[in-house]
């Protein structure tokens, strides 16, 4: 069920109350599955009888309607992939999150400003001065890591059990050799997520109006800090990556994370307006 918070500004809006403001801004009646809901949004009042929108939706909407920019996050973690994102209007920013087993997102307005911040909230990027590794590249095929994945759905709590079959997965894999082969075992038994953030943006290319797309990769594995995924290299196209792709992780601090994360946006200049 939908709601809103007028204080601040917030909803929680599923997908489907989107494409019902969608529908209503061009004019158009809802199609039949999506009545129930409409029905909903006019029960807390966002949508009027004549199916005119709540003026509290104004910057939402706007937003919505005309992005100067996008910025997708994908978080896959023990409940699954989540998405989360921020949409960069003319006038105003709105950061929206998941939650593990909602239907809706909180959509919530930021301050310019407080981008870079709010991206870094939403990946959980935490101070890692205590986190230590043996090696700082590892390299290997997407094919062992998915083995390696599966080893980790196999293991059932038992840690000493879990280990064992990853490495053994990794082995039978052919790849990496030690110490990577360690280094990469430990990483996949302290995981807390992989990320990626991708921005998207309209811009110009010799003279021509394109889509422009910056992304970053991360694996977050806690106690052993942070790996930025550089193979295969973003922004991934469908169908781009299969068991023989290179796969190579390094380690990379926090700071240079923030770093990078800063570099996804687009400079003012970079932007086409409208």
């Amino acid at each position: 069920m939908p709601s809103y918070d007028s204080s601040r500004a917030r909803f929680r809006l599923a997908d489907r109350h989107i494409a019902v403001f969608a529908h209503l801004l061009d004019g158009e009646n809802p199609p039949d599955e999506l009545w129930p809901s409409l029905g909903e949004l006019m029960q807390i009042g966002l949508v009027g009888e004549e199916g005119e929108l709540a003026p509290i939706l104004r910057d939402l909407l706007v937003a919505l309607a005309a992005p100067l920019m996008l910025v997708t996050i994908e978080v896959t973690g023990e409940h699954g992939a989540l998405n989360h994102g921020v949409i960069v209007g003319q006038n105003a920013m709105i950061a929206h999150s998941a939650w593990p087993g909602e239907e809706e997102s909180e959509y919530t307005p930021i301050a310019p400003h407080s981008l870079v911040w709010e991206l870094a909230r939403t990946v959980n990027l935490q101070a890692d001065d205590e986190a230590t590794s043996e090696v700082t590249r590892i390299e290997t095929t997407m094919g062992a890591l998915d083995a390696a994945l599966s080893a980790l759905d196999q293991g059932e709590g038992d840690e000493a059990a879990t280990r064992d079959l990853i490495r053994k997965a990794l082995t039978e894999a052919g790849t990496p050799e030690e110490p990577e082969l360690n280094e990469l075992t430990e990483l996949v038994m302290a995981m807390n997520s992989m990320w990626r953030i991708t921005t998207a943006w309209d811009g110009k290319h010799e003279g021509e109006r394109v889509a422009m797309v910056r992304a970053l990769a991360v694996w977050d594995c806690g106690p052993r800090g942070y790996w930025v995924r550089e193979k295969p290299e973003e922004p991934i196209v469908e169908g781009q990556v299969g068991p023989e792709s290179e796969l190579l992780l390094v380690r990379t601090r926090n700071g240079k994370i923030w770093e990078k994360i800063t570099d996804l946006l687009p400079d003012k200049e970079e932007l086409i307006d409208g």
